[in-house]
């Protein structure tokens, strides 16, 4: 009996497995990031005009969803990480950094290396995701990913999915205080 469970579940794993197609991602950040210590987030809104590359049901679903599987809890009320994104349809010149694996920088969190810039020619149809710590009022870690036959359809849900999971897999820091699922946040921790 237990290998007709088998025989039922394996299929069923492959088949997930499959619709998951990883992208080529490029990501940096700002030494001055303190990856360890956030614990609270929230989705950047454009403000006044509608910007479409910036608003996206599917993809802000995609991110919260990964943000909470990390332990972070979503708040509007001074969240320590702000997350935006923004699709780019047209080729562009992205300026990135050669930089330390980050999980191999935050051991030692050296404030002091210096950012050696990379240009990227990236193709049409890149999405950007970026983390901003709002009280230092900077972006510390920016993700991008492009496939490499082309550009991520905007229009595909599958290809949306699949450039977020492969932006924020790059991204690999637990919430401060996230324990066995559990998240502990006082309020003087939200100032």
């Amino acid at each position: 009996m237990k290998y007709i469970y088998l025989l039922l579940i394996i299929p069923a794993f492959l088949s997930s497995c499959l619709g998951y197609k990883e992208l080529p991602v490029e990501y940096d950040y700002s030494y001055s990031g303190t990856f360890k210590k956030y614990r609270t987030f929230d989705i950047m809104r454009p403000v006044g005009m509608e910007d479409s590359t910036m608003t996206n049901t599917l993809i802000e679903k995609s991110i919260l969803s990964r943000m909470k599987f990390l332990g972070y809890r979503q708040t509007d009320r001074r969240p320590h990480l702000i997350v935006g994104f923004k699709m780019f349809t047209d080729s562009l010149n992205f300026n990135g950094y050669i930089q330390p694996d980050i999980e191999e920088w935050v051991k030692g969190q050296d404030q002091h290396l210096e950012y050696d810039p990379l240009k990227y020619n990236m193709n049409s149809g890149t999405l950007l995701i970026q983390l901003f710590d709002r009280r230092q009022n900077r972006s510390v870690w920016q993700g991008y990913a492009t496939t490499l036959y082309g550009g991520i359809d905007f229009q595909n849900q599958r290809h949306l999915k699949n450039a977020v999971i492969s932006i924020l897999d790059k991204y690999r820091f637990w919430a401060d205080g996230f324990v066995e699922g559990r998240t502990v946040i006082s309020d003087a921790d939200l100032n």
